[in-house]
Protein backbone atom coordinates (compact mmCIF):
# COMPACT_ATOMS: atom_id res chain seq x y z
CA UNK A 1 0.00 0.00 0.00
CA UNK A 2 2.97 2.36 0.68
CA UNK A 3 4.22 1.66 -2.81
CA UNK A 4 1.02 2.32 -4.19
CA UNK A 5 0.76 5.45 -2.40
CA UNK A 6 3.95 6.56 -3.69
CA UNK A 7 4.05 5.63 -7.27
CA UNK A 8 0.39 7.53 -7.18
CA UNK A 9 2.05 10.79 -5.52
CA UNK A 10 5.35 10.59 -7.94
CA UNK A 11 2.75 10.25 -10.66
CA UNK A 12 0.12 13.40 -9.79
CA UNK A 13 3.73 15.58 -8.99
CA UNK A 14 4.87 14.57 -12.77
CA UNK A 15 1.53 15.34 -14.06
CA UNK A 16 1.23 18.90 -12.35
CA UNK A 17 4.88 19.71 -14.31
CA UNK A 18 3.94 18.65 -17.24
CA UNK A 19 -0.08 20.20 -17.24
CA UNK A 20 1.12 23.71 -14.98
CA UNK A 21 3.72 25.29 -17.37
CA UNK A 22 6.09 27.67 -15.96
CA UNK A 23 4.31 30.81 -17.79
CA UNK A 24 0.86 31.98 -17.72
CA UNK A 25 -0.53 34.66 -18.91
CA UNK A 26 -3.57 36.57 -17.41
CA UNK A 27 -5.98 37.70 -19.79
CA UNK A 28 -8.06 40.85 -19.54
CA UNK A 29 -10.93 38.78 -19.73
CA UNK A 30 -9.96 36.71 -17.05
CA UNK A 31 -10.02 40.27 -14.73
CA UNK A 32 -12.67 41.23 -15.84
CA UNK A 33 -14.65 38.09 -14.62
CA UNK A 34 -12.95 38.35 -11.62
CA UNK A 35 -14.19 41.48 -11.17
CA UNK A 36 -17.68 40.87 -11.56
CA UNK A 37 -16.97 37.61 -9.10
CA UNK A 38 -16.42 40.77 -6.82
CA UNK A 39 -18.95 43.19 -7.22
CA UNK A 40 -21.61 40.56 -6.59
CA UNK A 41 -19.70 39.15 -3.24
CA UNK A 42 -19.29 43.04 -2.43
CA UNK A 43 -23.20 44.02 -2.43
CA UNK A 44 -24.08 40.63 -0.22
CA UNK A 45 -21.77 42.07 1.62
CA UNK A 46 -23.31 45.57 2.30
CA UNK A 47 -26.21 44.49 3.41
CA UNK A 48 -24.26 42.14 6.10
CA UNK A 49 -22.43 45.39 7.41
CA UNK A 50 -25.43 47.20 8.02
CA UNK A 51 -27.12 44.13 10.28
CA UNK A 52 -25.49 43.25 13.43
CA UNK A 53 -27.66 39.94 13.64
CA UNK A 54 -25.99 39.24 10.09
CA UNK A 55 -22.63 40.40 10.19
CA UNK A 56 -20.64 37.35 10.71
CA UNK A 57 -20.96 34.25 8.41
CA UNK A 58 -22.03 31.93 11.77
CA UNK A 59 -24.38 34.00 12.56
CA UNK A 60 -26.46 33.28 9.48
CA UNK A 61 -26.17 29.78 9.94
CA UNK A 62 -29.37 27.60 10.95
CA UNK A 63 -29.92 27.14 14.61
CA UNK A 64 -28.79 23.49 14.46
CA UNK A 65 -26.04 24.50 12.46
CA UNK A 66 -24.92 27.62 14.31
CA UNK A 67 -24.61 25.34 17.60
CA UNK A 68 -22.83 22.97 16.10
CA UNK A 69 -19.78 25.90 15.30
CA UNK A 70 -20.14 27.78 18.37
CA UNK A 71 -19.01 24.81 19.92
CA UNK A 72 -15.91 24.31 17.56
CA UNK A 73 -15.05 27.84 18.06
CA UNK A 74 -15.29 27.66 22.16
CA UNK A 75 -13.11 24.66 21.61
CA UNK A 76 -10.06 27.38 20.13
CA UNK A 77 -11.12 25.87 16.63
CA UNK A 78 -10.76 27.58 13.33
CA UNK A 79 -14.09 27.00 10.95
CA UNK A 80 -13.80 27.57 7.51
CA UNK A 81 -15.82 26.65 4.96
CA UNK A 82 -15.72 27.52 0.86
CA UNK A 83 -18.30 30.02 -0.76
CA UNK A 84 -19.66 30.35 -3.76
CA UNK A 85 -20.49 33.70 -5.42
CA UNK A 86 -23.41 33.82 -7.98
CA UNK A 87 -25.07 36.33 -9.82
CA UNK A 88 -28.35 37.85 -9.70
CA UNK A 89 -30.04 35.27 -11.98
CA UNK A 90 -28.45 32.44 -9.72
CA UNK A 91 -25.92 31.01 -12.28
CA UNK A 92 -22.29 30.77 -11.25
CA UNK A 93 -19.98 33.22 -12.65
CA UNK A 94 -17.84 31.55 -14.78
CA UNK A 95 -14.32 32.78 -14.76
CA UNK A 96 -12.26 31.79 -18.54
CA UNK A 97 -8.98 30.43 -18.23
CA UNK A 98 -8.71 31.16 -14.42
CA UNK A 99 -10.33 29.75 -11.20
CA UNK A 100 -11.62 31.56 -8.14
CA UNK A 101 -10.78 30.67 -4.74
CA UNK A 102 -13.35 31.55 -2.20
CA UNK A 103 -13.22 30.55 1.77
CA UNK A 104 -14.60 32.55 4.95
CA UNK A 105 -12.92 31.37 8.26
CA UNK A 106 -13.29 31.91 11.58
CA UNK A 107 -11.75 31.81 15.07
CA UNK A 108 -12.19 32.71 18.59
CA UNK A 109 -9.91 34.99 20.74
CA UNK A 110 -10.60 34.51 24.04
CA UNK A 111 -10.29 37.06 26.57
CA UNK A 112 -8.82 39.75 23.89
CA UNK A 113 -10.96 43.00 23.71
CA UNK A 114 -11.74 44.33 19.83
CA UNK A 115 -8.72 47.06 19.92
CA UNK A 116 -6.17 44.40 20.86
CA UNK A 117 -7.07 42.85 18.42
CA UNK A 118 -7.23 46.01 15.72
CA UNK A 119 -3.93 47.00 17.05
CA UNK A 120 -2.81 43.51 16.19
CA UNK A 121 -4.04 43.95 12.25
CA UNK A 122 -2.61 47.04 12.12
CA UNK A 123 1.00 46.16 12.99
CA UNK A 124 2.31 45.36 10.05
CA UNK A 125 6.23 45.12 10.54
CA UNK A 126 5.46 42.04 12.76
CA UNK A 127 4.15 40.14 10.10
CA UNK A 128 7.33 38.06 8.97
CA UNK A 129 7.40 37.12 12.91
CA UNK A 130 3.48 36.64 13.29
CA UNK A 131 2.65 34.68 10.61
CA UNK A 132 6.02 32.65 9.99
CA UNK A 133 6.73 31.00 7.94
CA UNK A 134 3.73 32.36 5.72
CA UNK A 135 4.78 35.45 5.64
CA UNK A 136 9.28 36.36 5.33
CA UNK A 137 9.36 39.86 5.11
CA UNK A 138 6.95 42.67 6.04
CA UNK A 139 6.49 46.48 6.33
CA UNK A 140 4.34 49.14 6.56
CA UNK A 141 4.54 51.39 3.61
CA UNK A 142 2.07 54.59 4.33
CA UNK A 143 -0.49 55.26 6.81
CA UNK A 144 -3.59 57.92 6.13
CA UNK A 145 -5.60 57.58 8.64
CA UNK A 146 -6.95 54.65 8.94
CA UNK A 147 -5.65 53.70 5.32
CA UNK A 148 -2.94 51.94 5.40
CA UNK A 149 -0.51 50.37 2.71
CA UNK A 150 1.51 47.23 3.27
CA UNK A 151 3.89 45.11 1.87
CA UNK A 152 4.41 41.66 2.48
CA UNK A 153 6.49 38.46 0.79
CA UNK A 154 4.31 35.45 0.86
CA UNK A 155 5.52 32.29 1.12
CA UNK A 156 3.52 29.33 -0.45
CA UNK A 157 4.50 25.17 -0.72
CA UNK A 158 2.11 22.73 -1.49
CA UNK A 159 3.76 20.04 -3.90
CA UNK A 160 5.87 23.42 -5.77
CA UNK A 161 7.16 26.26 -3.39
CA UNK A 162 6.48 30.03 -4.58
CA UNK A 163 7.13 33.21 -3.29
CA UNK A 164 5.19 36.39 -4.08
CA UNK A 165 6.30 40.24 -3.09
CA UNK A 166 2.43 41.60 -2.56
CA UNK A 167 1.40 45.22 -1.59
CA UNK A 168 -2.10 45.80 -0.04
CA UNK A 169 -4.32 48.85 0.34
CA UNK A 170 -6.00 48.22 3.53
CA UNK A 171 -8.68 49.88 5.11
CA UNK A 172 -10.05 50.02 8.86
CA UNK A 173 -13.85 51.01 9.61
CA UNK A 174 -15.17 50.73 13.09
CA UNK A 175 -19.11 50.06 12.64
CA UNK A 176 -19.76 50.72 16.24
CA UNK A 177 -18.14 50.40 19.87
CA UNK A 178 -18.18 46.15 19.07
CA UNK A 179 -17.83 45.29 15.79
CA UNK A 180 -14.98 46.75 12.81
CA UNK A 181 -15.04 45.60 9.05
CA UNK A 182 -11.19 45.66 7.22
CA UNK A 183 -11.31 45.50 3.96
CA UNK A 184 -7.50 44.06 2.25
CA UNK A 185 -7.30 44.70 -1.68
CA UNK A 186 -3.91 43.28 -3.08
CA UNK A 187 -2.62 46.06 -5.25
CA UNK A 188 0.64 44.43 -6.81
CA UNK A 189 1.18 40.29 -6.61
CA UNK A 190 5.04 39.54 -8.23
CA UNK A 191 5.92 36.00 -8.25
CA UNK A 192 9.59 35.65 -7.14
CA UNK A 193 12.17 33.53 -9.32
CA UNK A 194 15.57 32.10 -7.40
CA UNK A 195 14.14 33.51 -4.00
CA UNK A 196 17.53 33.53 -1.50
CA UNK A 197 20.12 33.79 -4.63
CA UNK A 198 22.19 35.83 -6.49
CA UNK A 199 19.79 35.56 -9.02
CA UNK A 200 16.12 36.41 -7.58
CA UNK A 201 14.25 38.75 -9.55
CA UNK A 202 10.56 38.83 -9.80
CA UNK A 203 8.85 37.90 -12.62
CA UNK A 204 6.78 39.78 -15.23
CA UNK A 205 2.83 40.18 -13.23
CA UNK A 206 0.41 38.41 -14.79
CA UNK A 207 3.33 36.57 -16.63
CA UNK A 208 4.18 33.82 -14.63
CA UNK A 209 3.11 30.45 -13.01
CA UNK A 210 -0.02 31.57 -12.28
CA UNK A 211 -0.79 30.80 -8.47
CA UNK A 212 -1.72 33.93 -7.32
CA UNK A 213 -3.52 36.63 -9.61
CA UNK A 214 -5.62 38.89 -7.47
CA UNK A 215 -6.43 38.64 -3.36
CA UNK A 216 -9.16 40.50 -1.97
CA UNK A 217 -9.75 39.80 1.99
CA UNK A 218 -12.58 40.66 4.10
CA UNK A 219 -12.33 40.60 7.71
CA UNK A 220 -14.90 41.30 10.35
CA UNK A 221 -14.56 41.53 14.16
CA UNK A 222 -17.26 41.62 16.91
CA UNK A 223 -16.22 41.69 20.69
CA UNK A 224 -18.11 39.61 22.30
CA UNK A 225 -18.49 38.70 26.18
CA UNK A 226 -15.91 36.05 25.93
CA UNK A 227 -14.06 37.80 23.85
CA UNK A 228 -13.33 39.07 20.06
CA UNK A 229 -14.26 36.84 17.19
CA UNK A 230 -12.46 37.04 14.16
CA UNK A 231 -14.13 36.50 10.63
CA UNK A 232 -12.10 36.20 7.50
CA UNK A 233 -13.35 35.91 4.25
CA UNK A 234 -10.58 35.42 1.31
CA UNK A 235 -11.24 35.40 -2.39
CA UNK A 236 -8.41 34.86 -5.01
CA UNK A 237 -7.62 34.55 -8.33
CA UNK A 238 -5.11 31.55 -9.61
CA UNK A 239 -4.86 30.22 -13.15
CA UNK A 240 -7.50 27.41 -14.46
CA UNK A 241 -6.64 23.94 -14.77
CA UNK A 242 -6.44 21.99 -17.92
CA UNK A 243 -9.54 19.23 -17.72
CA UNK A 244 -7.86 16.83 -18.46
CA UNK A 245 -5.67 16.52 -15.52
CA UNK A 246 -8.01 18.84 -13.20
CA UNK A 247 -8.98 16.29 -10.95
CA UNK A 248 -5.03 15.12 -10.28
CA UNK A 249 -4.41 18.99 -10.07
CA UNK A 250 -7.57 21.12 -8.47
CA UNK A 251 -7.01 19.88 -5.16
CA UNK A 252 -3.42 21.09 -4.58
CA UNK A 253 -4.02 24.25 -6.11
CA UNK A 254 -7.47 24.93 -4.34
CA UNK A 255 -5.39 23.52 -0.89
CA UNK A 256 -3.04 26.46 -0.98
CA UNK A 257 -5.71 29.46 -0.22
CA UNK A 258 -7.85 27.03 2.53
CA UNK A 259 -5.08 26.16 4.22
CA UNK A 260 -3.47 29.66 4.01
CA UNK A 261 -6.58 31.07 5.46
CA UNK A 262 -6.98 28.64 8.36
CA UNK A 263 -2.76 29.12 9.24
CA UNK A 264 -3.29 33.26 9.29
CA UNK A 265 -6.37 32.90 12.36
CA UNK A 266 -4.24 29.89 13.50
CA UNK A 267 -1.18 31.97 13.51
CA UNK A 268 -3.46 35.58 14.75
CA UNK A 269 -5.06 33.15 17.77
CA UNK A 270 -2.05 32.16 19.41
CA UNK A 271 -0.32 35.58 19.27
CA UNK A 272 -3.09 37.12 20.59
CA UNK A 273 -3.84 34.79 23.60
CA UNK A 274 -0.30 34.38 24.32
CA UNK A 275 -0.32 38.69 25.10
CA UNK A 276 -3.32 38.06 27.23
CA UNK A 277 -2.11 35.09 29.42
CA UNK A 278 -0.67 35.74 33.17
CA UNK A 279 2.82 35.43 33.64
CA UNK A 280 4.36 32.23 35.45
CA UNK A 281 3.56 31.96 38.66
CA UNK A 282 0.42 34.52 38.83
CA UNK A 283 -2.14 32.12 37.34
Amino acid sequence: MRTWRRVVGTAVIACFAVAVPDAAELQQRTVDAFDRYIAATEARMEGERADPARFLWVDRLADERRGEYDSRLSAGEVVIERLQTRDAEGDEIKIPKGMVHHWVATVMLPGVTLDQTLAMVRDYERYAEIYAPNVRKSALLEQDSDRYRSYLQLYMKKVVTAVVNSEYDVTFERLDERRAWVPSYATRLAEVEHPDTPEEREKPIGNDRGFLWRLNTYCSFVERDAGTVMQCESVSLSRGIPFMVSAFIRPFVTGIPRETLTFTLEAARRHLTAATEPPAGQQ
